[in-house]
């Protein structure tokens, strides 16, 4: 019997680094997400395949369910690359998470023939691991956010934009999530594109420098909640390149980092905001049917409308 699974990509307008502490964020869910398929077998062996957004497998890996502890004779990997191995051992984790929230599956008692299919490139930052561990917990049938905390950690803003066709307001309120739906569909959103900085940023990392600053948390999460509400209700362009601008100045601040515009594009005349872990992965860009030249001739040619982006 094969079962099928699929969950949503995401992107995080506002709140970055500052929602791992409570602060209001809006969450969008993306038209680009993962596929998982579990087929169970009588052997007690898991295979794994992981196949990208072109088709091509880039992942394979065998586990013997009735040797789990015996990691060194678990991994067979189609290459000896620091990447391959680094995968192994994530994924590993997220099934040992698995398994101690719900010890009636990956028991041994047989086995599963799994594959994953992303629906977008490996490196655009849109969540090819909370939408796998997302897969993962509806198969298994366990707390998603219980998985998350348990194995990579992070706010869970992504597992709720996995589960959503919708964009969210998001928050953790003693280390609950709270999430609400918002209608947040701008009239202005033929102005907006994501571009990709052709680069993947590290989320883990980013989150451990950011949990190691020293700022005003309090002050710096009330002001982003509010900018959250800002964007969520925002009719005008102009109100929202404002908001953008005020909410780069604010992380940029906390982080003592410049924002990106200052950095990349800084004769680019409209507003820019990161998205997500600053330095890689999509910005937004807000402009007009000139936006993607501008970029293109910079050498970024990722760039792609709200619409084709936002579920």
């Amino acid at each position: 019997m094969t079962k099928s699974y699929y969950s949503n990509g995401k992107v995080l307008l506002s709140g970055e680094y500052l929602v791992l502490d409570g602060a209001l964020s809006l969450a969008l869910p993306t038209k680009y997400g993962q596929f998982l398929e579990v087929e169970t077998m009588d052997a007690p062996v898991l295979f794994w395949k992981s196949i990208d957004v072109r088709g091509a497998v880039w992942f394979q890996w065998k586990l013997d369910l009735k040797m789990w502890g015996e990691r060194a004779n678990q991994i067979v990997l189609p290459t000896t690359s620091l990447e391959a191995k680094r995968t192994a051992e994530t994924l590993l984790r997220i099934l040992e998470g698995v398994r101690t929230l719900n010890p009636q599956v990956l028991d041994g008692k047989k086995g599963y023939n799994v594959s994953t299919k992303l629906t977008f490139s490996r490196d655009w930052g849109l969540g090819s691991s909370s939408t796998l561990l997302y897969n993962l917990a509806q198969w298994a049938q366990v707390n998603p956010y219980e998985l998350l905390w348990n194995t990579l950690g992070g706010s869970g803003y992504d597992i709720a934009s996995a589960q959503y066709n919708h964009p969210i307001l998001y928050a953790l309120d003693n280390t609950m999530p709270t999430v609400t739906k918002v209608a947040f569909n701008p009239s202005f959103k033929n102005k907006l594109y994501f571009v990709h900085l052709n680069q993947k940023q590290n989320s883990a990392a980013s989150i451990v420098s950011y949990k190691n600053l020293v700022f005003d948390k309090a002050t710096a999460i009330s002001t982003i909640s509010e900018l959250t509400r800002a964007f969520a209700s925002c009719k005008k362009v102009s109100d929202f390149e404002l908001l953008i601008t005020e909410h780069e100045k604010v992380v940029s601040h906390i982080l003592r980092k410049e924002p990106v515009k200052k950095i990349l594009f800084p004769d680019y005349p409209g507003a820019i905001k990161s998205l997500g872990a600053w330095g890689g992965d999509f910005v937004l860009a807000v402009g007009d049917d000139t936006t993607p030249t501008y970029f293109k001739s910079k050498g970024y040619d990722t760039i792609i409308p709200y619409s084709a982006m936002v579920l």
